[in-house]
């Protein structure tokens, strides 16, 4: 069915270049606006400088403008492209803040462009905390304590007038920025200095620390009709972020009358305000009674919304642009279920948890701390019928072992100070705690975590200890299936009972004790659905789904964004499996990260949600027989299972294992290219701190330390002397400990060279070279680069591509590859 009187053009502002706050949760939304938008045969133009996503690929918007989100910019736009409408809630903080800015303008009026869902006047209403304020009152409904401030003067006369500790927030701000919790006017003033920098109004509300926070998503169209899709239950109390918290879908620890008032009091807010689309509302909830406060109103697609749409199955932001365009609810097909409306709110029979990735310990001064300023750049989302097995899933999907290198002998009082101060390792601390025997009472009162929480984190603890330094084949088959169903991966039992997880598998499958795969249907089996969205559980007793079919591949995704692995690798997936499904092949996407266009439930012909572990790999292999599994457009995580994979008999489909491990290894590539005198610095495998104070000397410094199988030059360094040398040579050793450490030469004022390329059986098919602006030394993900080079000679171009087609041919590659060379005096 498709809409009368709906626009004929419409100008969709993205969210720009990746920021902490601000990730691939846009992407995943503005390209489901796009695509809902072409199914209604509307012409898109898309406004994004970000190359890596898949909404600025050539086949999903009809233009795409890599401009600067800015009013000027985009002013110009209207002019040429004269959309007649605008959608502002699918870019994030930057294109709702520029939307209301063209609109402030008169510059949508002047062009007669109308704003499409929301109004600009509700927008302003939930980001201007005064206005907002005045809303909830008016409907009779309850916000926290708070009045604005206009200078540092302000500001101490309205925290004095409330009582400390206050809250200290800013209108209009991305991820938190500048908020946090002040004890006192000292700690008041200098928060309010740096806040008035960079705003010219600040909110000074009441301390609501301790309470739980609750989100819950809400839909609503231009007739009235609203639902909620998602309700979320932050597993850390207020006072820390909500993009850095552990958030559970749906609420665990409520009751049936509390979540239903809350719900309730949503839906009456969100009709006032006049939302139309899709928004997210966050409460704090007293631990004590059933009384509340309204936090605050996202009338825009966010982090959370994301979350809410894999969680459930919901496309929620195609359904936001549906409603946007003039569609009501029960109009909109639910395209998981094909036989009930949009208007039906999802029912989960399962548990969701979404825990955020730092990667803090690449900055030397930043503080670890966890407040109301986000500071996490990705996260995971795991899938289970338990809240023990989506907690062991998740911490596994984070890539950073199951202690988060936590020191066990830390003193009792550090212990509790680390339990207080919540930091980016604070569940660690807490999984310490209780194997040291705290109880739970005095855990409760040292993080406001909730009891419910803690008991189920104490459960997996207890099972943990429980079978710790036993024989695996001691194990009867009913403590296996618990130990398994409490969400322990074979690994993590092979440590505790000392043997290898591949015969742990061996002695699990021999019990018959292997996992079920589920379907997310969006309304627990209460109607058929015909969904590709699967996750694997212990607590099943059959599959969902008929396996095995004819022409499957699996497509290894990439895994939680962190640095230097991001949406670029997103695009790279959502490419394979699109070229699969073309050619005739039906697709497996296995991912965990659920900001991304790769697990939405269209993308791919089967969507496991699932970890990309060795386990559940074999799993998914066994269970499915596809002709095999691409691992090169995922980044990292595949490429490092490469050499495991192919071990278990896993056919591996492009490149070959062997010859990834010959060019992730620093010694084997080193040793290739010497075999094929292709000049390279020069070089020495060396982990003994003596060899390696010789190999330097006689080289002479600087020198560069390169552990293998990095992702974006983890423990890579640059060494200019002897005293810096043992340092970071151990650095490399231990994040490299199964592969060798390379030393190599440092080559000074030189210049880089990039060459991305595909190969087809060692051949090169086709080729483009880039080149660095800052000299070598500063990593390709930290370098300006340009394209095509401008200051590098042909020969040297000449030579680069005779170096690009040997390697090519050593390596048989076939797929993907991207070298790095170094260029100094035309050699």
């Amino acid at each position: 069915m498709i809409k009368k009187g709906k626009p004929k053009k419409v100008l969709i502002l993205g969210s720009g270049a990746l920021q902490i706050g601000q990730a691939g949760e846009f992407d995943y939304s503005g390209s489901q606006a796009i695509k809902a938008l072409k199914e209604d045969g509307i012409k898109t133009v898309l406004v994004n400088p970000n190359i890596a996503t898949i909404q600025t690929s050539d086949d999903l918007a009809d233009h795409v403008y890599f401009l600067p989100i800015k009013t000027n910019f985009v002013e110009e736009i209207i002019k040429k492209e004269q959309p007649d409408g605008i959608l502002l809630g699918f870019g994030g903080q930057t294109g709702l803040n520029t939307g209301v800015e063209l609109y402030d303008k008169g510059i949508l009026e002047k062009y007669n462009v109308k704003v499409l869902g929301t109004s600009v006047d509700t927008i302003k209403d939930t980001e201007d905390r005064n206005l907002f304020n005045k809303k909830v009152t008016e409907a009779g409904l309850k916000s926290a304590i708070s009045k604005t401030a206009k200078n540092v003067k302000e500001a101490v006369e309205v925290a004095n007038e409330i009582g400390f500790p206050v809250m200290v927030r800013i209108a209009y701000a991305l991820g938190g920025l500048g908020s946090g919790i002040v004890e006192n006017e000292e700690e008041l003033i200098e928060k309010a200095k740096r806040a008035f920098s960079f705003a010219d109004q600040i909110l000074i509300e009441e301390s609501l620390y301790g309470w739980k926070e609750v989100e819950y998503e809400i839909v609503r169209d231009r007739f009235n009709n609203c639902i909620t899709v998602c309700s979320m239950e932050n597993v850390d109390p207020m006072g820390i972020h909500t993009g850095d918290s552990i958030v559970a879908a749906p609420v665990q620890t409520l009751s049936a009358q509390e979540n239903f008032k809350l719900r309730s009091i949503g839906i009456k807010l969100i009709r006032h305000l006049g939302i139309i689309g899709e928004c997210n509302i966050q409460y704090a909830l007293s631990p004590t009674s059933d009384d509340y406060r309204i936090i605050e109103v996202n009338a825009r697609l966010s982090r959370s919304s994301a979350l809410a749409s894999k969680a459930t199955g919901y496309p929620l932001a195609f359904v936001a642009t549906k409603l946007s365009i003039g569609y009501a609810l029960n109009e909109i097909e639910n395209e998981i279920t094909k036989e009930t409306s949009a208007c039906c709110e999802p029912a989960l029979d399962y548990v969701v948890l979404k825990f955020p990735r730092w990667d803090l310990q690449k900055f030397s001064q930043v503080s670890t701390l966890l407040g109301s300023e986000m500071k996490s750049v990705g996260e995971v989302m795991a899938i289970g019928r338990s809240f023990e097995e989506v907690l062991q899933k998740a911490i596994r999907m984070l890539d950073i072992g199951m202690n988060g290198f936590v020191c066990n002998n830390i003193e009792s009082h550090e212990l509790d100070r680390e339990l207080q101060q919540p930091s980016d390792k604070r569940i660690y601390f807490v999984a310490l705690a209780l194997q040291k025997g705290y109880t739970v009472e005095k855990l409760n009162d040292l993080t406001k975590i909730d009891k419910w929480f803690l008991y189920k984190m104490k459960n997996v603890v207890h099972q943990s200890l429980k079978i710790k330094d036993k024989k695996l084949k001691e194990l009867s088959h009913d403590t296996l299936l618990l130990t398994k169903q409490f969400g322990f991966s074979d690994k993590q039992i092979g440590q505790l009972t000392k043997c290898d997880e591949f015969e742990v598998r061996e002695y699990r499958k021999s019990l018959n004790i292997i996992p079920s795969i589920k379907q997310i249907d969006t309304m627990a089996a209460e109607f058929p659905a015909q969904t590709n969205y699967l996750y694997m559980t212990y607590n099943g007793f059959f599959d969902d789904i008929e396996l095995g079919e004819d022409k499957q591949i699996i497509v290894l995704g990439g895994g939680a964004y962190r640095i230097g692995s991001s949406v670029e690798f997103d695009w790279c997936c959502v490419n394979a499996a699109k070229t699969l499904d073309n050619h005739g092949f039906k697709s497996i996407m296995i991912n965990y990260n659920p900001e991304t266009v790769s697990t939405d439930h269209d993308t791919a012909h089967k969507l496991y949600f699932e970890e990309m572990s060795m386990e559940r790999i074999l799993d998914i292999y066994e269970k499915e027989n596809p002709e095999g599994i691409i691992v090169s457009v995922g980044g990292q995580i595949p490429n490092n299972l490469a050499v495991k994979l192919n071990k278990h008999g896993i056919k591996i489909l492009g490149t070959s294992a062997e010859q990834i491990d010959n060019a992730e290894s620093r010694h084997k590539f080193s040793a290739i290219l010497d075999k094929l005198d292709i000049d390279q610095p020069e070089w020495n495998e060396l982990t003994e701190l003596d060899s390696a104070k010789k190999f330097c000397n006689e080289v002479g410094y600087p020198v560069l330390i390169r552990p293998s199988y990095v992702l974006s030059g983890a423990a890579m360094s640059i060494v200019l002397s002897e005293n810096e040398l043992e340092e970071f040579l151990k650095k490399a050793s231990d994040i490299s400990d199964e592969h060798p450490v390379v030393i190599s030469k440092f080559i000074t004022d030189a210049r880089e060279i990039e060459v991305d390329a595909v190969g087809n059986k060692g051949e090169l098919f086709c080729y483009a070279i880039s080149e660095h602006v800052e000299n070598a030394g500063v990593h390709s993900g930290d370098a300006t680069i340009v394209l095509p080079p401008q200051r590098t000679y042909l020969e040297t171009m000449r030579r680069i591509k005779m170096i690009t087609k040997k390697i090519a041919k050593a390596l048989e590659i076939t797929g993907p590859f991207n070298m790095q060379f170094i260029a100094k005096d035309n050699d």
